[in-house]
């Protein structure tokens, strides 16, 4: 009889039934609709505005030991972080009941300094950039344009929207060479 040829699973020893499913079941799940930017992009709505002002999602992942379920991980401040301790239970249920399952096992705080963020929100907007002063050239053709219109709430609307309409042929024009 010959010998039966040991595979790289064969050698591994004993592995826990999590682990032998993981990648099925991580294909499963996003097939049923569980897709992390959706956790992401949609935090307020998902667990409420009450939670979604404590913490910003921050990550998503499957964790090595196996299981069921992926691990979320949540960004807040010092200050708020044994708020969320508590109620990450109640957070792991509202996003599990976006989904219709249990797509999310585990929930993990993690903070940051209250350095930068008013009012103990998370924050992880850019700051928009200043618009730039129109030129009083600019202004007065704007106002032209609008000038013959009677009804002065549709004037003034019509003079902003000339406004922002010069300024950004002005900002493209400086852009090409």
């Amino acid at each position: 009889m010959a010998r039966a040829e040991k595979t790289r699973e064969g050698r591994r020893g004993f592995s826990r039934a999590g682990a032998l499913l993981q990648g099925q079941i991580r294909s499963a799940g996003e097939s049923r609709g569980f897709a992390v930017s959706r956790v992401l992009t949609h935090w307020a709505e998902i667990v409420g505005a009450d939670l979604a002002s404590l913490a910003r999602p921050v990550d998503v992942k499957y964790g090595r030991e196996g299981g069921l379920g992926a691990t979320l991980t949540v960004l807040t401040t010092g200050a708020q972080a044994p708020i969320m301790e508590m109620r990450k239970e109640e957070l792991r249920d509202r996003v599990n009941a976006a989904y219709g399952y249990n797509a999310i096992a585990r929930v993990r705080v993690t903070q940051t300094a209250a350095t930068g963020f008013a009012e103990g929100q998370v924050a992880f907007d850019a700051k928009p950039k200043a618009a730039a002063p129109l030129s009083p050239e600019l202004t007065a053709k704007a106002h032209e344009s609008a000038a013959p219109i009677g009804d002065a709430n549709l004037r003034a609307a019509l003079e902003t929207l000339a406004k922002n309409v010069l300024s950004r042929e002005g900002q493209s024009r400086k852009d090409k060479p």
